[in-house]
């Protein structure tokens, strides 16, 4: 709780990826990845409950075995096209109505991502007086830089104007999803029925090094060599 403002935990966790086969569980620094969100989760000061969905025994053994609730995920939602807006709404069909304000969602693929950050955010929710926050960090590159490509994969007209004879420190900056932490008071988000309300949503800015998202063997290695530093 924080100034009188109760927050739920969901971390959604399938026991499938097709581009890295049960993410989930796999050891980083001797630890299952899922193992960083919750521990993160737990160790924040404002969460005042934690839940596990999954549709895996294993995710749901081991997270209980950490001491956090889980729910037990349809199979129909555990697929590549299940939203996690329906996602959400399954977990809240075993959470007591109106017992909790806001949800802060916690992907278990951002393992750098730590109890303070998630402090920060509700933090920062209460400064801004917003409805929503979601995390972002600087785009490693400039997106101005970037375009399509036809099928000859021509470059003709490849970089707009303003993007020509300049150096990198010369752009904008611009930043990026990292999908480390997603807040938004449940009012909201059943009514919009996204985390990305139309008005009072904010960014909380994290460094580059703590927005590593698992998704590929890459972005793994990547995480693990973080984290012996």
């Amino acid at each position: 709780m924080y100034k009188n403002k109760t927050f739920l935990s969901i971390i959604p966790a399938r026991g499938g990826s097709k581009r890295l086969p049960k993410k989930n569980l796999l050891k980083l620094k001797n630890k299952p990845l899922i193992a960083y969100s919750i521990n993160a989760a737990l160790k924040s000061k404002y969460i005042d409950k934690i839940i596990v969905s999954s549709e895996s025994k294993l995710i749901l053994n081991f997270s209980k075995k950490l001491g956090v609730d889980t729910v037990k995920r349809p199979k129909k939602l555990a697929k590549n096209n299940s939203t996690i807006f329906e996602v959400i709404k399954n977990v809240l069909k075993y959470v007591e109505p109106n017992k909790y304000e806001y949800i802060v969602l916690l992907q278990p693929t951002s393992p750098l991502r730590n109890e303070k950050n998630i402090d920060e955010a509700i933090k920062l929710l209460d400064k801004k007086k917003v409805n929503a926050v979601i995390s972002v960090c600087k785009c490693s590159h400039s997106p101005l830089w970037s375009n399509l490509l036809p099928k000859n994969d021509s470059m003709v007209n490849f970089l707009k104007k303003d993007a020509l004879n300049k150096q990198s420190q010369e752009l904008k900056e611009y930043y990026r999803l990292n999908g480390a932490i997603y807040i938004c008071k449940l009012e909201n988000l059943l009514k919009e029925k996204s985390f990305f309300l139309k008005k009072k949503i904010v960014a909380y800015k994290m460094p580059e090094y703590q927005s590593v998202d698992i998704d590929t063997k890459l972005d793994f290695i990547i995480a693990k060599t973080l984290l012996k530093n």
